[in-house]
């Protein structure tokens, strides 16, 4: 069951690239005329890191005119930093491996911004790859058909209220599908690549952005087989579990395994993808609940933004916790990370929690 669209008034957050712009193409078609947002967000400087861009601008107001629409821009500039970017800076200084995009679609995408315009409006509409169900009379967030460009992972810390405004209406179709019609429509950006990598980065290398805000904090480099001394880190935030490029340490290749924050020292392991870098038995706390709180034991779960999903059995071992039981081992399992949380068929989305370990 799908939602009534007649009478609801629209925000539409266009951001200047073609997904987003073949929303309002699509709203448009259906008779509908929503209002057009452009969220301008970045971290503490308001130039250097800034990554809105005058082209961003340059084609939101050339769609905005084509099709008749209102357009206007909210910054949200000092709440990105003070909320996304002060996670993610807290959760790096814990030796922890945090999502932006994920914490930027619940506190500035569906959040800061609805403070700041969404508030009176039923419903904000985006460019993701994601789709909502009505079952039983409530709202649901279930997977897009395109397996590749599916993110509904990087929607499933939003709040409830948030999933009932949200709209997605892209998310039935393949990015092919969605670059085709660009096309066919001759929409400005319809050739205009996609956006790579965090958004409030822009062209800044993201070890440079920490080095930025946390400096360094060198400590030892040990095999973890044998303690042996392989060389010296600049700070356990620059380095991720499961890492393998950019260590630079001979006698390789070295892959990191484990941190230890008390003593800071980072643990490697020799050899083609070393079996220490596997996990099939995890934990993960503080369990958000997307639509209502749902027993949870037989699911699909994916830890990063990738096509797979892979099954697993849950055990509760408290209010929101649970040891993940994955029916294959997973490379590079590492706490921060967010386990997203699916129906056996990787359908609907329960929700997701936090990675952590003992």
């Amino acid at each position: 069951m799908k939602e009534n669209l007649t009478d609801k008034r629209i925000a539409l957050l266009l951001s200047g690239g073609v997904d987003s712009s073949v929303v309002l193409h699509e709203l448009c078609s259906q008779g509908l005329h929503p209002d057009c947002f452009y969220i301008k967000i970045g971290p503490e400087e308001d130039e250097e890191w800034d990554c809105s861009s005058e082209e961003d601008m340059e084609m939101c107001t050339a769609l905005a005119r084509r099709y008749g629409v209102r357009l206007e821009v909210v910054d949200c500039h000092r709440e990105y930093w003070d909320r996304v970017t002060r996670y993610t800076m807290d959760k790096v200084r814990a030796g922890l491996t945090p999502n932006p995009d994920v914490m930027c679609n619940r506190l500035i995408k569906f959040g800061a911004f609805d403070e700041k315009a969404g508030h009176d409006y039923d419903l904000i509409a985006t460019g993701h790859y994601a789709q909502t169900e009505i079952i039983d009379g409530k709202k649901w967030l279930v997977t897009s058909p395109d397996p590749v460009k599916d993110q509904t992972d990087f929607l499933a810390q939003i709040e409830d209220w948030q999933l009932k405004k949200a709209l997605f209406p892209i998310g039935h179709y393949m990015k092919e599908e969605v670059r085709s019609i660009a096309e066919r429509e001759h929409l400005v950006n319809a050739r205009r690549k996609d956006s790579q990598g965090i958004c409030f980065l822009g062209k800044i290398n993201y070890n440079d952005y920490i080095r930025r805000y946390l400096g360094e904090n060198p400590g030892d480099v040990l095999e973890l087989e044998t303690e042996k001394l392989i060389g010296r880190h600049r700070g356990l935030w620059f380095h991720t579990i499961g890492q393998r490029h950019g260590l630079g340490f001979g006698g390789g290749p070295w892959f990191v395994v484990k941190k230890d924050i008390e003593r800071n020292i980072l643990y490697v392991s020799k050899g083609y993808e070393p079996q220490s870098a596997y996990k099939d038995v995890f934990r993960i706390h503080a369990f958000h609940y997307l639509t209502e709180e749902v027993p949870l034991r037989e699911v699909t779960f994916k830890i990063r933004h990738t096509p797979e999903f892979h099954h697993a059995v849950l055990d509760s071992i408290g209010p929101g916790e649970y040891i993940v039981h994955s029916e294959k081992a997973i490379h590079g399992v590492a706490p921060g990370q967010f386990c997203v949380v699916y129906d056996s068929d990787h359908h609907r989305c329960f929700g997701s929690a936090e990675i952590y370990f003992d």
